[in-house]
């Protein structure tokens, strides 16, 4: 055992620190399955000072690490370092305190994101963001790569909802930022520490924001011969005026995906499907839903079928959150790509990538977030057939570059990760990046939380304080 392992021991007991081949390998990849790495080790704390004990342990050895929860990021966000430690969150999954009357709870980063929304419902409240991992992604991977979910249209991402947190940062310095309240003075922490992809350290306990149950639901899926069609009766929603609380588009091959997985039942003869949802006080529902159904009837669908109850909301539900895992009953390997294009453009935007899917002779099912013109464009291959998987990747950079010229982001809620991180350059320019590269410094000089991800390159130079405080000397605070 090294010297690094020996310390480790100290802090944890020998069943919570996992060292064999057959443990490591469980730990090789998360959702981005094509990228692999062994660690030299997992540990896994129990509790917030374990965690800080290790983190510092880390730092005086200068052995990197990298923080996870489900390990779901589709992005490799969570991959190992192969000479480094994975520090596995998932036993800090206690719900700290709910406060219904604030309506705030206080989390720790390995609770189920779900499992925030069944604690607060007696309450008649509910945690906002609902990716479609919920059942099994941790809040700590949500915070660490700013989530955001179908209803995200409606209520945000992650960081509109975290109040404040409590983290150690990589050199192992324990803060404080945000508190309970909105209402909040100075430099806005919480928010830049939430979507740092893990470059900063980790959240320990995560203060979260509750919202009131909705009254009433008006759910609607639609039928369309074409993508484009289907794209371009979302630009019409939202010019309309209308805020429905979710706007979903699924494709023909994610419909077939979500029937065999759990028996969805869609329109036939559609080569995609809108599910459209309202959501709020029932007078307001009511007068909103006239609006929609004479929308929806504009845009020349094949069948429009409104929910009658909440079996079939449900039932609407189910088929899309299940589309990205139902997938790989058509396919043994694909790539969940995550980028944004302007809503105006949606319908151009899918007809380019089925274009593109053409040329690159590759298939691609298309399940996103429509609302706010999040693509998730899942690219089918087979790893085992010579060169497809290099062809599945050269078709998701063309989409995300083609994302970027139209005036939208290579990512949208999956984060950067180590799958775009040679795109980050056609959205930013050097100085840019150079910036983005001082405020990571600032928080980990060492570059030892999860390095490797989000730049170009892998990490820039660690920069030295030379007395100063990792703020100062990256000229973000000043003492004057």
């Amino acid at each position: 055992m090294t010297p690094f392992l020996k310390r480790l021991s100290a802090i944890l007991p020998t069943d919570r620190l996992l060292c064999e081949p057959q443990h490591l390998s469980a730990y090789e990849s998360d959702g981005l399955t094509a990228y692999h790495a062994r660690p030299i080790a997992i540990v896994m704390p129990e509790t917030a000072d374990e965690v800080i004990a290790i983190v510092r342990a880390c730092h005086a050895e200068k052995v990197p690490f990298v923080a996870r929860g489900s390990g779901t990021s589709l992005s490799g966000g969570s991959l190992p370092v192969a000479d480094g430690v994975v520090i596995a969150l998932n036993r800090l999954n206690r719900i700290l305190s709910l406060d219904p009357a604030q309506r705030i709870a206080v989390v720790e980063p390995g609770v189920i994101n779900v499992a925030v929304t069944a604690a607060a419902a007696p309450h008649g409240l509910h945690y906002a963001p609902d990716p479609s991992s919920q059942i099994i992604c941790t809040i700590g991977g949500n915070v660490a790569f700013n989530s955001g979910g179908a209803h995200c249209l409606k209520y945000g991402m992650t960081s509109n909802h975290v109040l404040g947190l409590k983290a150690v940062l990589a050199t192992g310095e324990v803060v404080e930022f945000g508190s309970t309240s909105r209402e909040q003075i100075g430099p806005d922490w919480t928010g830049l520490f939430t979507g740092n992809e893990g470059l900063f350290g980790i959240a320990l306990e995560i203060t979260v924001q509750l919202l009131p149950k909705a009254e009433c639901f008006h759910t609607v899926l639609a039928g369309y011969k074409t993508l484009e069609q289907a794209g371009d009766a979302v630009s019409a929603i939202v010019a309309s005026g209308l805020l429905p609380g979710a706007i979903e588009i699924m494709d023909a091959l994610a419909l077939e995906a979500a029937t065999a997985a759990v028996h969805a039942d869609y329109p036939p003869g559609c080569e995609a499907v809108l599910i459209v949802e309202l959501e709020g006080p029932r007078e307001v529902v009511a007068a909103d839903r006239v609006r929609l159904d004479q929308i929806i009837a504009a845009s020349s669908p094949v069948e429009a079928r409104p929910a009658r109850n909440a079996t079939e909301r449900v039932a609407i539900w189910k088929g899309r959150k299940s589309a990205f895992s139902a997938v790989g009953r058509l396919s043994p390997d694909f790539i969940v790509q995550d980028g944004v294009v302007p809503r105006r453009r949606l319908g151009e935007a899918l007809r380019r990538i089925g274009e593109m899917t053409r040329e690159a002779g590759l298939r691609c099912a298309n399940v996103f977030h429509a609302g706010d013109g999040n693509l998730h464009p899942l690219i089918l291959y087979n790893g085992k057939n010579a060169g497809e998987l290099e062809r599945a990747e050269a078709l998701a950079g063309r989409i995300l570059k083609m994302c970027v010229e139209m005036g939208g982001s290579i990512t949208g809620e999956h984060g950067v990760g180590v799958e775009k991180r040679d795109y980050l350059p056609d959205m930013f320019n050097p100085d840019e990046i150079d910036c983005l590269q001082r405020i990571r410094a600032a928080f980990d000089p060492l570059m030892i939380a999860n390095p490797g991800k989000m730049f170009p390159g892998g990490n820039a130079p660690a920069l030295t304080s030379h007395g100063l405080h990792p703020l100062e000397k990256a000229g973000l605070i000043s003492r004057e």
